[in-house]
């Protein structure tokens, strides 16, 4: 004898999900340990959530192994919860977005996934910076001296000054993503000590900001953004996330312009 009662078509009410407010993408590289975790540090308001999906790369940072990466943009992008639009699409790779230039980005982005609002780490940087009313930028990377050409060539073609360049000389990204928060403590502390920098930035998804910027920006006395940390508030203040956040520094306060 059966005793089992088998209900197949239960009454049940859709909601808006855990996205009600906001659906972020983001793509992130295979070889990065650090910007989903300071997303997800930060990202913590009902409604609003972060979809991510890796894309392939080296872990060795060369300008080839960051050119290789625009085969693989679009096709991440568009496995990112398939049939469900997204709000913003951030794509997580720094000096990527500069080797390959915004616009191809861009273009990347739009071909997997059309409707959402595309942004890199140097976009939201770069509208960070305008937010500050910042033209002149302390920059500190992890990348050798290659990359280094490259990302102080783009910000001089974007109107912007780089008075002080520091570099950490890395070029595995496993290495970069280990560098202590003392050492990038003590790296901003020295950038953004010179008075021609208004604003402190530290360049590279795999470096770590987020939870110390505040404490940063109060012993320093000047703006201090990141890749991630510029990203996120950039993704989110696209995404119509409009309201101030507490304890992540200066930026959070602000809208983007």
């Amino acid at each position: 004898m059966n005793d089992s009662v088998d209900i197949l078509s239960m009454p049940c009410v859709l909601d808006e999900g855990i996205a009600s407010r906001a659906r972020i993408g983001l793509v992130v590289l295979a070889s990065d340990h650090t910007v989903e975790h300071e997303f997800r540090q930060v990202v913590t308001m009902p409604g609003v959530a972060v979809y991510q999906a890796r894309i392939p790369n080296s872990f060795k940072i060369t300008t080839h192994s960051l050119r290789a990466m625009a085969g693989d943009i679009a096709g991440q992008a568009s496995v990112i919860l398939p049939g469900v639009e997204l709000d913003v699409l951030a794509y997580g790779c720094t000096s990527a977005s500069m080797v390959l230039g915004e616009d191809r980005v861009f273009e990347l982005i739009k071909k997997g996934r059309p409707e959402a609002r595309p942004t890199t780490p140097i976009t939201a940087a770069f509208a960070a910076f305008r937010a500050f009313r910042s033209r002149r930028i302390g920059v500190v990377t992890p990348y050798n001296e290659d990359i280094n050409r490259i990302v102080r060539r783009y910000f001089i073609d974007n109107g912007l000054k780089v008075p002080v360049f520091g570099s950490f000389n890395q070029t595995d990204d496993n290495r970069a993503s280990r560098i202590s928060a003392d050492s990038i403590r003590d790296a901003i502390m020295k950038i953004g000590s010179h008075t021609e920098v208004e604003t402190v930035f530290l360049s590279c998804t795999s470096l770590r900001l987020t939870d110390a910027v505040h404490d940063i920006e109060s012993q320093l006395g000047k703006p201090v953004t990141s890749s991630n940390h510029a990203l996120i508030w950039h993704a989110l203040r696209l995404a119509g996330v409009s309201e101030p956040i507490n304890g992540y520094g200066s930026l959070y306060q602000l809208p983007a312009h």
